[in-house]
């Protein structure tokens, strides 16, 4: 077992020493008492001391993703009430109106202050995390101390196994998901956590990822786990199939922010990498569900975490019970901890607890056969062909469903795409094939509101961008029955 605790690009910290570290920090901030504290930092020990001092000193806190718009950042400051912000980029906290002053002791980060009007917080708030959501406006999600240690727990005991000696962090740490399972679990765990800048392992902003880059990280830092998106496990399988030695290291890789299909997990098992499916969200404390070794059921995302209770309700939502959040920022409606909260989820369980994610309650689609098909099923069948890099699936009320495509490769011909949809529509049924197909005029991706920084489409923003082309279409096939790249 390594030594250390944390280890960064630039230094390594052994548990005892960040405990110091993060105590120092600690009373500086009992003495700077501010009300919220934000984090505008890259991956780093600088940011795991942070957010433990915070937690000490019983500061409420805000992780800032450095991937969110000047206009979120702005409104996640303003929301939340932020008064202090450690921050290593000074013209970032200019922009958001904070002043630079004298750092307190425990920190290299810079500290920086404003004046805000104070917010009112649920009661025991530790953590506001600003999900990114399906509108351009970022949602604040109070949590508390004991429910993220409740999940933390929860997850280092199932992979308790595993043996997991370093974990990678490839995610932001402000990503909850990342500061849970990948620096709290590791901790509790007595594993180390590997927290070098995102360029190194391969990640730059909400969008851009260099595949080869991550696994030589993976590699140089002898990462036993890592958490992946499904475009990052995406882009990974294609670069083991083209060559790319696998990871010699890697004894788990979590995979989850959205569907996977299942023919990527086999794909990415067969080219090396241990993957598993998992599934949470932000007001449950991130992870709920996974699967791991010995208890794996692909197309499931696993059975759920000790400190998780699942059913299904009548009309398919997934309810969950167990570590839920204090509330939104902002909603004075009172949040019941025992209550069962809705998912707004669709899935299933079967008879040996593994959970089936469908897709989101509000985005299933009902063709004019009466037919319901949750759109990520086929949008997520369509990014394991290889040929297509997003896919955003509509057909609300007719007879057979579209899709608008970002090919893998900007210039990647009608005829290569159409194969890829003929190979997904074989395995699809009837009524959720592809009827026909538009080429995007651009990627979709957080810069242009089209999709959130984890990959998820903002359906509304895809349709009113591509409707008329959409309705245009339909029109064509319903006097001709055929186009150039028409599947009937």
């Amino acid at each position: 077992m390594t030594s250390a605790a944390v280890c960064g690009a630039d230094e390594a910290l052994t548990a005892r020493a960040l405990s110091e570290r993060v105590e120092r920090l600690a009373q500086a901030l009992r003495r700077e008492r501010p009300r919220v504290l934000g984090l505008l930092v890259d991956n780093g020990p600088d940011w795991v001391v942070a957010d433990l001092a915070a937690e000490r000193a019983g500061l409420p806190r805000v992780p800032l993703a450095a991937f969110f718009t000047g206009a979120q950042l702005r409104h996640a400051v303003e929301t939340s009430g932020i008064d202090a912000l450690l921050c290593s980029d000074p013209e970032a906290a200019g922009a958001l109106g904070f002043t630079q002053r004298a750092a307190p002791e425990g920190t290299r980060l810079g500290w920086f202050r404003r004046d805000t009007p104070p917010v009112a917080l649920p009661e025991g708030s530790a953590q506001i995390t600003f999900t990114s959501g399906t509108t351009g406006t970022p949602k604040g999600v109070c949590l508390g101390t004991a429910q993220q240690r409740a999940v933390a727990e929860a997850i280092a005991q199932a992979t308790r196994r595993l043996r997991i000696e370093r974990h990678l962090c490839l995610l932001p740490l402000a990503v909850l998901l990342e500061s849970v399972a990948g620096v709290r679990a590791p901790l509790i765990a007595g594993a180390a956590c590997c927290v070098p800048p995102l360029a190194e392992v391969g990640v730059v902003g909400a969008t851009g990822f260099d595949p080869r880059a991550c696994l030589a990280a993976i590699e140089r830092w002898h990462a036993h786990s890592v958490i992946l998106l499904p475009q990052m496990l995406l882009a990974l399988t294609a670069a083991l199939e083209a060559g790319a030695p696998p990871p010699s290291s890697l004894r788990f890789a979590a995979v989850g922010g959205a569907k996977v299909a299942p023919s990527l997990i086999t794909r990415a098992r067969a080219a090396g990498l241990p993957v598993y499916e998992g599934y949470g969200l932000s007001e449950c404390g991130s992870v709920v569900a996974l699967n791991l070794p010995g208890a794996n059921r692909t197309g499931s995302v696993g059975r759920p975490l000790p400190h998780a209770g699942l059913r299904i309700a009548e009309d398919g939502e997934i309810l969950v019970s167990g570590s839920r959040f204090l509330g939104y920022l902002g909603d004075r409606t009172e949040t019941n901890p025992g209550a069962w909260l809705h998912s707004g989820d669709l899935g299933r369980l079967d008879a040996d607890g593994f959970l089936t994610v469908d897709g989101r309650r509000k985005n299933v689609l009902i063709t004019s056969f009466g037919r319901n098909v949750a759109p990520e099923w086929p949008e997520a069948e369509l990014a394991a062909s290889g040929a297509i890099a997003q896919a955003a699936v509509f057909g609300e009320a007719r007879p057979r469903l579209c899709a608008v495509i970002v090919p893998r490769v900007p210039q990647a011909s009608d005829a290569a795409i159409d194969a890829a949809l003929q190979g997904v529509n074989a395995r699809l049924p009837d009524y959720a094939q592809l009827a026909f197909w538009i080429r995007a005029d651009a990627p979709f991706g957080p810069a242009d509101g089209s999709a959130t920084s984890n990959g998820r489409l903002r359906r509304e923003v895809v349709w009113s961008r591509y409707a008329e082309r959409i309705e245009s279409r339909y029109q064509d096939h319903m006097h001709c029955g055929v186009e150039s790249n028409a599947l009937l």
